[in-house]
């Protein structure tokens, strides 16, 4: 285990925040065990970089995706958790005294304190020609700091870690306290500095006496021709920075654009090349483009490609599904090239993709040992219940697809998200609306339920993918929102017969008490009843799994088949009683919990972890866990906005047997690695939450005991009371009837037809 040792201020901080350094424990650290599997497997697909060498990980800022950009605790995160050859960088600025600071920005109030510090001491001055407001390095001496903090530069990133008194630090004091293993100096405003009587070249040469510098990177062509002759052939690495295509480089008077088209140029001066994703994998409305020549053109002139833009928690071009380690790998192991490296601001997952994930093909043996269940089909990439969701879904790798039952009123059962068709379809615009009726069971508001239409009206809406982070801006896949189609259970089960990879199916079963009394209709027969006539015996290949909140269910199906069956516990809880547990396995070979109820989450921070995975197993039950996602919205801090680390901390911390997931190549892609990577011990990352911004105490999660998971017997089916006319809304949710039933039903009919026929 390798302990954080944390930030001090100028080397005075408070005893408070070191003590509570002392206590992160990092262990997401290479597992030596089989580095020499991961060795191997690199030396028999060489990289397709300039030289052949795997691509760097350089870390920007640190891991400046955690801590504030440029914080001892950000650079020691960087080196711990990406490799040996992760290179640290620093955004040189020069302070009022010519000293050099590790700093994002040449104007501080956006990553620091120093507006609080001195308030009345901002001034203005034009960089590259644009006049700038602000608090300006220059006009601060390194004893004017030091009473200023980094903070998060990035809103929407922690803030709980900004009261930690981080020190803004010298380069001198970084590669003091680091001792980093790269050193990348980036010097973004030379010219400006020279117009303050500042000289960028000078303190460099002067820094490099005493401090190893591997790399300097500018966007200035004038710094580089300044500096070249001091280095020589044997300084640091020189790499010209890319700026947008239409910005002005100032020295030369011509666009990046215009630099671009000329590398032969930028060889002159430069041995690399430091450029925007966008520059290599342009984007149309989110969506990748075919890949340009630039890799390859600069690799023929002899120039080194590096990438920036990377980090995990901004959007990403939606081909990648949310997931950051698809987006790296894009850039390093796609067939036609590999970057020479890529500048993140999550170094451990820049990592991964170079060191663990590349040149891993879809029919990579399997290493690790779960089952990959979806939920709803791949419904992170289409509409959910769709035959799309399901394609995707086998296409990607999952074990076990599912399907949540649901009836239309004519007892058809069907594959649907949502017994409320108005969240999984665009039912609310068609004249089914009129449909609309409240459920209390369900909602104290008006829906348009499943059973309020028959499976011919079913087939004719549109599927709707749903969106559960729209509240943060963040869609998945909007060309594709509308796409696919509802399926029958009969159609979902023939589908995955067809599939050779596939393990299980999963039959969801809810609402069956419900739909008994007060609709007539017998869930527990019509899935029955289907799987029979669809060829699913207790000798199928494929075998079948049914799923449920409610005992009862479950309960029935094992007096009328042999069908696995998975008893799932809605609520978050703490524990279970060994009675409760007794009590499952007498209707239940698997349990479903989510995801706090192994690791109690607050305010985003993990807690600790339970013992519930542990007993349930002990008793010979398996444990699947939900909900994953690859949204870094829908992880806790504690994974470093990567599914993947998430992933990793349930498989191989947790020790589950099965991830349900809305996202199943991410799950999937973990299964073809060795275990690569040790979890944080869970809790520890909230004990350097700085004190003021701890969340607050959580009450205790549920213990379920026996009276939680003992249910009387399902009600008998009670025929449907008489029918209101079309349209009339009522509590209870009724069909349409006599001749306006009819009529409709032949109007639909014939427009299904037409449909067909387009």
């Amino acid at each position: 285990m390798v302990k954080l040792p944390m930030n001090s201020s100028q080397g005075n901080q408070k005893m408070r925040g070191l003590q509570a350094s002392t206590r992160l424990v990092c262990c997401i650290i290479l597992n030596q065990l089989f580095a020499a599997q991961i060795d191997a497997q690199e030396s028999r697909s060489p990289w397709q970089t300039l030289n052949g060498d795997a691509p760097r990980v350089i870390a920007r800022g640190g891991f400046s995706g955690m801590f504030p950009d440029s914080s001892l605790d950000a650079y020691i995160l960087a080196n711990q958790t990406s490799g040996q050859d992760v290179v640290l960088w620093c955004d040189v600025q020069l302070t009022k005294d010519g000293l050099g600071i590790c700093f994002p920005d040449l104007t501080m109030s956006n990553a620091s304190t120093i507006e609080g510090v001195y308030p009345n001491r901002q001034k203005s001055y034009p960089v590259n020609g644009v006049s700038t407001s602000g608090w300006f390095t220059i006009d601060f001496s390194l004893r004017d700091l030091k009473d200023v903090f980094l903070i998060r530069g990035i809103l929407s990133r922690s803030q709980r870690f900004d009261g930690n008194r981080y020190a803004i630090s010298t380069i001198q004091n970084v590669t003091t306290q680091i001792k980093p293993k790269g050193l990348w100096l980036n010097v973004q405003h030379d010219e400006f500095y020279e117009q303050h009587n500042l000289s960028m070249s000078s303190f460099l040469l002067s820094t490099s006496r005493t401090v190893s510098i591997d790399f300097i990177s500018s966007p200035e062509v004038n710094f580089f021709r300044k500096i070249a002759c001091g280095f020589g052939n044997n300084g640091p690495s020189l790499v010209f920075q890319f700026l947008g295509k239409e910005d002005l480089e100032l020295t030369t008077n011509r666009t990046y654009g215009s630099i671009l088209s000329n590398l032969t140029f930028v060889k002159t001066f430069a041995s690399g090349i430091l450029v925007p994703k966008s520059y290599i994998l342009p984007l149309d409305e989110q969506y990748l483009l075919p890949h340009t020549s630039l890799v390859q053109d600069a690799h023929k002139a002899g120039l080194q490609v590096y990438v920036s833009g990377f980090a995990n928690d901004v959007d990403i071009a939606y081909n990648y599904s949310f997931d950051p380690l698809s987006e790296y790998l894009s850039f390093v192991d796609n067939g036609y090239f590999s970057v020479d490296g890529v500048l993140s601001d999550f170094p451990i997952t820049a990592y991964a993709a170079i060191d663990c994930f590349s040149h891993i093909g879809r029919n990579a043996t399997k290493q690790v040992d779960f089952l990959v269940i979806s939920k709803n089909g791949a419904s992170g990439d289409y509409p959910g219940c769709t035959n799309l969701a399901y394609e995707k879904a086998i296409k990607d790798g999952a074990d076990v697809i599912d399907c949540l039952v649901q009836m239309s009123s004519d007892g058809t059962p069907f594959c649907s998200s949502s017994i409320d068709l108005t969240e999984s379809t665009t039912v609310a615009l068609t004249f089914f609306r009129n449909r609309s009726t409240t459920v209390p069971e369900f909602s104290s508001v008006g829906g348009i339920y499943t059973f309020s239409l028959t499976w011919p009206e079913v087939q004719t809406l549109t599927p709707a993918i749903v969106n559960p982070y729209k509240r943060y801006n963040m869609f998945r896949n909007p060309k594709e929102r509308n796409f696919g189609k509802l399926i029958s259970l009969s159609e979902f089960l023939n589908l995955a017969k067809k599939s050779t990879s596939l393990s299980h199916v999963l039959i969801n079963v809810e609402n069956a008490a419900y739909l008994r009394e007060k609709q007539g209709l017998d869930m527990v027969k019509a899935v029955l009843d289907t799987l029979t006539d669809t060829g699913y015996s207790n000798s199928t290949a494929t075998k079948v799994m049914i799923q449920s909140t409610n005992s009862s269910v479950l309960v029935d199906f094992k007096k009328q088949s042999q069908y696995g069956t998975v008893y799932k516990i809605e609520e978050t809880i703490g524990n279970i009683h060994d009675s409760a547990i007794e009590d499952i396995k007498k209707y239940s070979n698997a349990v479903v919990i989510n995801k706090d109820s192994v690791f109690p989450n607050a305010n985003f921070f993990l807690t600790g972890e339970t013992n519930v995975v542990q007993r349930l197993q002990k008793s010979q039950l398996s444990v699947y866990v939900e909900l994953f996602q690859n949204e870094f919205v829908s992880q806790a801090f504690d994974f470093f906005s990567d599914a993947t680390v998430e992933i990793n901390a349930y498989i191989y911390g947790a020790g589950i047997n099965g991830t349900i997931t809305e996202f199943p190549f991410t799950a999937a892609r973990y299964k073809k690695i060795p275990p690569y990577m040790s979890t944080l011990k869970p809790g520890s990352l909230l004990t350097v939450v700085s004190r003021s911004s701890l969340p607050p105490a959580q009450a205790p999660n549920l213990i379920i005991t026996d009276a939680d998971v003992i249910e009387p017997p399902l009600p008998p089916v009670t025929a449907k009371a008489p029918t209101s006319t079309l349209g009339t809304p009522s509590t209870i949710a009724q069909a349409p009837s006599g001749q306006n039933r009819l009529t409709l039903s032949l109007l639909l009919s014939v427009l299904f037809l037409c449909l067909l026929l387009l």
